[in-house]
Order: C-alpha cells, then structure tokens, then sequence
C-alpha cells in the first residue's frame, strides 16, 4: 500500500470496514486505446490517501486466484488459455476464436490473466471478509459481463460470481444487485438456476446499449429469481430515485437475502463517455448508504455486505465516486472540497475529453455535484409499474 501524503489528517474509522487492492493495478493494462486503459483503482486509493481515510489495518492485498478458484465457475479449458497466451505473450487464433480474446472488446496485454485473476481473488477474499463480520470494499472487481468460457465486454474473469458461490457455500441467501450502466447479464446467466440468489439488475435498455440483448422486464429466469429494470436514455437523478426506491425493499424482501453483493459501475454518471443516463455522485451515493442501511446484519450490526467496483470510464469521475463508497462503508464523513494534495493528483490525470464542459472544473475541487432532477418521464413509471404486475417475485411478494 502507497503512503498517505504527509498532510493528510487522518480521519478515523467508524464501521469495520476493509478495501482490497494489489500494487499491479498501478500498471498499465488495456491499452492505450482501450476504454479501460486509464487509471481506476490506483487513482481511488491515491485520493482516498489524500482524505487521510484509510489505515494500514483497513488494507488487505489481493493475490491472483488458483486454477481451482476460478474454475468454480469458469471451464478448465479457459483458464488454461488464458494462462498460456500470457506466458506466450500473443493469443492464438484458436483461442480468439473460441473464448473472445485477443480482440479490441478484451485485448491482449501483458498480465492479461494475471491481472483480472488477482481481481477475482479480491472479491472471493471480500466474501471471506463478510463472513468474519466485515464489509468489504474491492473495486477491482465487478468485472459482471464474463462468460464461464469466454471473455466478453471487457470482462475476462467474472470475480461477483466467484463472491457470491464462495457464500453460498457457506449456505448464505444471497442478493446480487447491480447499478453499472450496463445489464449484469453474466452473473444473472449463472445464477438463474439457484433459488439462494436473487440478482437485481438496472440498467441501459439493451435495445440501445451493450450486451444488445437480455435485461428486459421479462428476463425472470425459469425460477423467477432474476429482476431486471431496462431504463430509456437520459435518466435523471429524480427518475432512479424514484425507480430504486421502489424496486430495492421490495426485491431484498422478497428474496429473503442474509448478504448482499453490490456491483458499482460509476458508468451511470453524467460525464461517463460510454454511459448515457444523467446521475449525479451525490445520487449515486444515496443509493450504496440506502445498501448500506438496509442489509441484513451480523449480531453486532454490521451489514454483510460487500461492495465491488465495475465499469466507469472517465477516472476523475470515478475516483471521486469509490472515495466516497469507501466514506461511506468506513464511516467516515469525507469533506466536500477535495484536499490540496487530491486536487493536485487528479490534474495530473491525462484526460481532456470534457475539458470544455461547465462540470470539468469542479471535478478536480468538489467531490459532489449537484443534483439533477426533473420530473418523472410516464414512459419510465410506466416500466416500473409493468415489472410490479407481472414479475413474479414482485407480484408474489417472495421467490417462489
């Protein structure tokens, strides 16, 4: 773990909390070029250092996954590919072909296995964390849209699968909810066929956005344990109030869930370059404190929760975001104004692809934005109200 600045005042903890990291996420992976080629983790775990907000008893480092771990969930034969093109340094036409790698959706770089395996260990060492009475924080993970044989949309290994089997072996019920702007189509692919787990998914209708397909209302799954809330583009802070404050207590009653995973993709804020909808942080926030508020507890009171990142393409906007998750998740009452010394680390980001948006300054200064209302479109209650009457556990008041 980096060194906190000097002048960091450090601000102490008030829930037993922890944040899962590795030095190699400070390296260079993706591509250039890609969308992911930017900094994430590394830039969220600087700016919190600069709150003085994270102790070294708070940090836990992740290690790559074992074959065995991984192949909880994916096939033997993946995981072996995706060994040997590292170790040879290219993808083979084979492996291109079969498992969709080595292409501009999921590149090849060097630790491309490496890399999303120390990810996947970070999120099983998460549910463990939960398990002995901790929330967890890793925002390496999230990586929802893997296949057990295939990469897909930029995910190689799908690490919130691995948490969530990893507590239900431990027998735990379990409610993966997810707010990435893209539908969470890999874990809800894995988990159609288990009655223990409930996913909740919101997102872009795939009629416009990637996967392009699934994630519609009445995607339920043969056990009607799959939600799923597609949202038209444009959707304000009013309109996902208004949706998850609906949908949210009624899902976590109905699923009768012991723990909660939660995938957050900050690709649902405004300034997001592949996201289309209109979020604030401030909004984003509210929604993990309503997680954090209403999960089931351990007999001290802390929620078995466990929180993991996803997508989120624009890194100011990003570490802005997950430094005030991990806030939130510790307890702390991060101040509004960003430190000198945060300040300073986020100008020093090579990204200008706003820069000429009235919001481009206040990112390096504020780490909350205004909110955005508006009224709610007839079009989007007119969705939730479709899930309400015809999905069955909503209709049913419980899985069946």
């Amino acid at each position: 773990m980096s060194e906190a600045p000097a002048e960091a005042r450090v601000i102490p903890p008030l829930r037993r909390a922890v944040l899962i990291g590795a030095a190699r996420y400070r390296r260079h992976s993706y591509g250039s070029n890609h969308p992911l080629g930017i900094p994430r983790v590394s830039l969220t775990l600087d700016l919190i250092h600069a709150y003085g907000a994270l102790t070294a008893q708070e940090f836990r480092v992740s290690r790559p996954a074992t074959s065995a771990e991984l192949e909880w969930f994916h096939t033997r034969e993946y995981i072996a590919a995706l060994r040997q093109c590292e170790a040879e340094g290219r993808v083979a036409h084979r492996y291109r072909q079969r498992h969709n790698i080595g292409n501009f959706e999921n590149p090849y770089f060097p630790g491309f296995f490496t890399t999303p395996a120390t990810a996947a260990h970070g999120s099983i060492l998460g549910a463990e964390m939960l398990l002995q009475g901790v929330i967890a924080f890793s925002p390496a993970g999230g990586m929802h849209h893997a296949h057990a044989d295939a990469a897909r949309g930029f995910c190689y290994i799908n690490d919130p699968v691995l948490a969530v089997l990893r507590l239900r072996r431990e027998g735990l019920r379990v409610l993966y909810v997810d707010i990435d702007a893209h539908h969470g189509d890999g874990v809800e692919g894995a988990f159609v066929g288990d009655r223990g787990v409930t996913t909740l998914s919101l997102h872009m209708d795939t009629a416009y956005a990637y996967p392009f397909t699934g994630g519609a209302i009445e995607d339920t799954g043969p056990l009607g344990n799959a939600v799923n809330l597609p949202l038209p583009q444009g959707v304000h802070d009013d309109e996902y109030r208004y949706a998850f404050e609906r949908l949210w207590p009624a899902v976590l009653e109905g699923s009768r869930a012991e723990a909660v995973v939660l995938q957050a993709g900050t690709d649902i804020l405004a300034p997001d370059p592949l996201g289309k909808f209109r979020i604030s942080t401030q909004a984003f926030l509210e929604v993990v404190a309503r997680v954090l508020a209403d999960t089931p507890t351990h007999a001290d009171g802390t929620p078995r929760l466990l929180v993991l990142g996803g997508g989120g393409y624009h890194p100011l906007v990003l570490a802005r975001c997950w430094a005030g998750v991990w806030g939130l998740l510790s307890g702390r009452n991060l101040p509004e104004t960003i430190p000198a010394a945060g300040e300073a680390l986020l100008r020093a980001v090579d990204w200008d692809l706003d820069e000429d948006e009235d919001h481009f300054e206040a990112l390096f200064t504020r780490r909350i934005d205004p909110l955005r209302p508006g009224a709610v479109r007839p079009e989007l209650r007119e969705r939730v109200g479709q899930l309400f009457a015809t999905h069955p556990l909503l209709r049913n008041g419980r899985l069946r």
